[in-house]
């Protein structure tokens, strides 16, 4: 199989941050990048995630029934999370093979990125909260210290990591993701360090972006979804990367139609390898970024399953 780092036709940046920013998530364990989608490609995004909510819940049972690939593990009145998304619409496989998006996996992941998995979310607030009360989260992380980091060029990488992009505004109440800064390098208890933030609320970053910006994170990092105390709607996209060797999780195997359909190029980002070839990417910190400019049009554009 042809490696994607050696495929011209899959031309993402790398570096994909800058230094600052690359710093910013060394410390943090996240970093928000502004601008990675326009104002109308989240409203593309926006209005097919819209979609899909409504062709799940008009199954009966959007949990249970699957559309084009896609079922919602969570569906509230005030909560909609939807699951295993790439086969669901144009604008999700667009999304999830953006360039600077998997340039951005790569240099955390320290190779070639494969989507492990891909979802979205549609929140409002929550009327059973107590909003004089301080808030709690459901914190949590998606792969611990010891296995999923390692270091090189005196920077952290990790196994697995996430790119979660604001498709609508968020200000201080509109409940952007919060994380405990640094304990991605922590390997302590969730819970202890989750009691530990909660004594010095400090300690808890809370994401206030407008929507486009995307939150880079490594999944070794606590974090959680943000309460949301306006009257806003909160939509995100979330994809999420792994080294090359991880598995497609997400729910719902691929179809093989869908996977007839990948090109040879992307055959490696989206189906990954089953050695551990996995195109080691390093970069240090003296390194500019590589400031070309990708949109949602350099992704593909597949089309949904039936």
């Amino acid at each position: 199989m042809t490696s994607i780092s050696e495929t011209p036709a899959f031309v993402r940046p790398f570096p994909a941050l800058t230094p600052a920013q690359r710093l910013h998530i060394e410390i943090n364990g996240y970093v928000v990048v502004p601008g990675v989608l326009s104002a109308d490609e989240c409203g593309e995004i926006r209005e097919a995630l819209q979609k899909i909510k409504r062709d799940l819940l008009s199954t009966g049972d959007a949990k249970k029934n699957h559309v084009r690939g896609a079922f919602s593990p969570l569906s509230l009145p005030h909560q909609f999370f939807v699951a295993s998304l790439i086969a669901a619409d144009p604008a999700f496989t667009a999304y999830a093979t953006h360039p600077r998006l998997v340039g951005m996996a790569e240099e955390i992941i320290g190779g070639e990125a494969r989507l492990c998995e891909f979802n979205g979310q549609i929140n409002s607030r929550n009327p059973a909260d107590d909003l004089s009360a301080p808030p709690t989260f459901a914190f949590h992380t998606g792969m611990d210290v010891p296995f999923g980091n390692h270091d090189k060029n005196g920077l952290t990488h990790s196994l697995f990591v996430k790119t979660l992009t604001n498709l609508t505004d968020m200000g201080p109440d509109d409940g952007g993701t919060v994380v405990v800064a640094g304990s991605h390098k922590l390997d302590l208890p969730d819970s202890l360090l989750a009691q530990c933030a909660y004594a010095d609320p400090n300690l808890i970053h809370q994401v206030v972006a407008p929507k486009g910006s995307t939150l880079l994170f490594f999944e070794t990092l606590i974090h959680a979804t943000g309460q949301i105390r306006s009257d806003n709607e909160r939509a995100i996209i979330v994809a999420g990367y792994g080294s090359t060797l991880l598995p497609w999780w997400d729910g719902t195997p691929l179809s093989e139609s869908f996977q007839q359909r990948i090109p040879p190029h992307l055959s490696t980002l989206l189906l990954g390898k089953e050695h551990w070839t996995r195109g080691p990417r390093y970069r240090d910190l003296s390194k500019p970024v590589d400031a070309r400019k990708f949109t949602l049009a350099d992704g593909w554009h597949a089309e949904p399953d039936a």
